[in-house]
């Protein structure tokens, strides 16, 4: 499989559970950012809900036009050593004024993406990825990305279902994890990783380093077996 070196690296409560509005309030942010600078990937990828939280414009992009791409295609717009991928199967995510995006954006959708979104990319001089028809071919993506891209390590930030997807494509090496000190107990809030197969079999981990912080936060760095 060629693709780039990957790591889930994530902020939780001791619950398990990830909603940014929750650990904004919580010790551990200052660490998260820490610790993702620590672990040299200049590349990160977000699912569509958490960039539109984070990044995109508020709004959805309105089609007017039914014609879909109906094939693999790429097109690269920057060359860069780093780049903010995010994942949008069917392309509906707005960046004419995206909210403090320091890197090239590169917006992954699935091949039934309606052409006009794409021409909405390009006209925004955004680089772009389609792979894939009922959903996103993670693994052919990923091969892009190091090949078209020359991305050699990139973390995963977040969703539960972004971060579930790539694990359910073998496509993770390490999971790393910022827990902070409290708990968030509310019903039906997003886990590390979400919406996977109640039959999936656990996904096994070996612990390679951890770290405790004076205010209570710990990091914990898994490899992924």
């Amino acid at each position: 499989m060629t693709k780039p070196y990957i790591v889930c690296h994530m902020m939780a409560s001791i619950a398990g559970r990830i909603d940014c509005k929750m650990t904004e309030k919580i010790q551990g942010v200052e660490q998260y950012y820490e610790t993702l600078e620590a672990l040299n990937t200049p590349t990160t990828v977000s699912g569509r809900v958490t960039a539109l939280l984070e990044l995109a414009q508020d709004g959805q992009f309105q089609s007017s036009d039914s014609k879909v791409l109906g094939h693999e295609a790429f097109s690269k717009k920057t060359d860069a050593d780093g780049y903010c991928v995010v994942v949008d199967t069917k392309g509906t995510l707005l960046w004419t004024h995206p909210k403090e995006l320091s890197l090239p954006l590169i917006v992954v959708t699935g091949t039934n993406v309606q052409e006009d979104y794409l021409k909405y990319l390009d006209s925004e001089n955004i680089s772009w990825i389609a792979v894939g028809a009922d959903k996103i071919d993670l693994v052919k993506a990923c091969e892009i990305l190091v090949t078209e891209f020359n991305v050699k390590r990139m973390a995963i930030v977040g969703g539960g279902h972004i971060n579930a997807g790539f694990l359910a494509a073998g496509l993770l090496d390490e999971v790393s994890l910022v827990l902070g000190p409290a708990i968030d107990g509310r019903g039906e809030m997003a886990a590390l990783f979400d919406g996977l197969p109640m039959q999936k079999e656990p996904t096994q981990l070996k612990l390679q380093q951890t770290k405790t912080y004076p205010n209570g936060v710990l990091h914990l760095l898994y490899k992924v077996l």
